[in-house]
């Protein structure tokens, strides 16, 4: 409690934005998005931990071994285009010919969830995992598949079974436009990283909108102990969806101005109805079939709720969670498979695990992002000067 409280208000003094210049001040009609606020940080920097359990050296996915994640945003100078690509590989080889174990768990299905019924039957991922906008999804999958099978090896290949995932960001993006082309989704793949994760309006998460507050794209890993070895659940999240906002076990949601009356602006205001979607991305080190993965990425629901997420109608909430593990690994053509996995009672540590990184995750997408004017009006970031306050408040308790 003491170092909260010490971290946050040092924070409060030098990075974030002093709240009468930001809540009361009007912002420009300039295009793009609003610029002059200082670095934000993860909610960790700001003295908000969520859970016990330790984190990996990044916090983020990449603390999984092998996994690399790639961001190509796309924006425009009139602030009509905001969206993106963002590209999860679950390890630097063939994934095509060396497979991960994969498990896909849908909360609410109100979305595009491509490549869906073909994990779930097979319970394997044979290519990388995208997320973008929800019009973006099927130039996304195409420019992918185009990509793979032009890679060595792939010659004879005949199906491919491409994933991914969208939030809607039509809101700050020309939806419509549909700006996404086949030299973003390579280049995404092709930069990908397993040294950092960029955070907040990027990506994917460039025209997100979460709890009326600009979303984005949040990761967190976790450590925990099973069976006497130690292994990594790293999560990522693509955050567009709504309820009512809580922080680290805080109600801050119903206690802050309405994000529309926040900042003033002109333009139309974004409908705080709940509706949206988020997309989870679950990565583990530790031998899981597809069963246990099944079983893992419903707990990531867990830290879902407590962020205060209403899943409604409108959102479609999805989770997709793989093992990196090299011996839970499996090729095309193998005949028998017996790939290692955890027992059934060693899985509770993971559970926890997961559900931690998960509500860190989302609370780092929202803490990272900035302010964005965009195609149909202004969205401004989560605003941390009163948040961190209400946090501190209880926390001291």
């Amino acid at each position: 409690m003491k170092t909260f409280a010490i971290v946050a208000a040092g924070l409060l003094a030098m990075a974030i934005p002093a709240a009468p210049a930001q809540a009361a001040g009007e912002v420009s009609d300039a295009a793009g998005p609003v610029s002059g606020h200082a670095e934000r940080p993860r909610a960790r920097d700001a003295g908000v931990v969520i859970g016990t359990l330790p984190t990996g050296p990044l916090n983020a996915i990449v603390d999984v071994e092998g996994v690399a994640v790639g961001h190509v945003t796309l924006d425009d100078e009139g602030g009509a285009i905001r969206t993106g690509v963002t590209a999860i590989l679950p390890h630097g080889g063939d994934l095509f010919h060396d497979r991960v174990p994969a498990a896909i768990h849908v909360a609410n299905g109100f979305g595009k969830l491509l490549g869906v019924t073909q994990v779930r039957e097979l319970g394997e991922l044979e290519t990388p995992i995208l997320l973008t906008g929800t019009l973006g999804v099927w130039q996304a999958a195409d420019a992918m598949v185009a990509e793979l099978l032009a890679q060595p090896g792939m010659e004879q290949v005949r199906s491919i079974n491409p994933v991914v995932g969208e939030t809607n960001d039509g809101f700050l993006n020309d939806i419509r436009a549909r700006p996404l082309r086949p030299g973003h989704v390579v280049e995404a793949l092709e930069s990908a990283s397993t040294a950092e994760v960029r955070e907040g309006a990027i990506g994917a998460g460039a025209g997100t909108v979460a709890f009326g507050w600009k979303g984005g794209i949040g990761t967190s890993s976790r450590r925990t102990i099973a069976t006497q070895r130690e292994y990594t659940v790293g999560v990522l999240v693509q955050s567009n969806f709504g309820g009512d906002l809580v922080v680290a076990g805080v109600p801050v949601g119903r206690q802050l101005p309405e994000p529309a009356e926040y900042l003033r602006v002109s333009g139309e205001r974004p409908v705080a109805d709940g509706d949206g979607s988020i997309m989870i991305v679950v990565a583990t080190d530790a031998p899981l079939d597809a069963r246990q993965l099944g079983r893992l990425a419903a707990r990531a629901v867990t830290g879902l709720a407590r962020t205060g997420a209403s899943m409604s109608n409108g959102s479609g909430d999805y989770v997709i969670a793989f093992s990196t593990a090299p011996e839970s690994r499996r090729g095309p053509g193998a005949a028998v498979l017996a790939p290692a996995t955890l027992a059934n009672d060693a899985m509770t540590p993971l559970f926890v695990a997961v559900a931690e990184a998960t509500e860190e995750a989302i609370l780092n997408s929202m803490f990272r992002a900035t302010t964005t004017r965009g195609h149909r009006g202004t969205v401004p970031a989560l605003p941390l000067e009163l948040v961190l306050p209400l946090v501190q408040e209880r926390a001291a308790r």
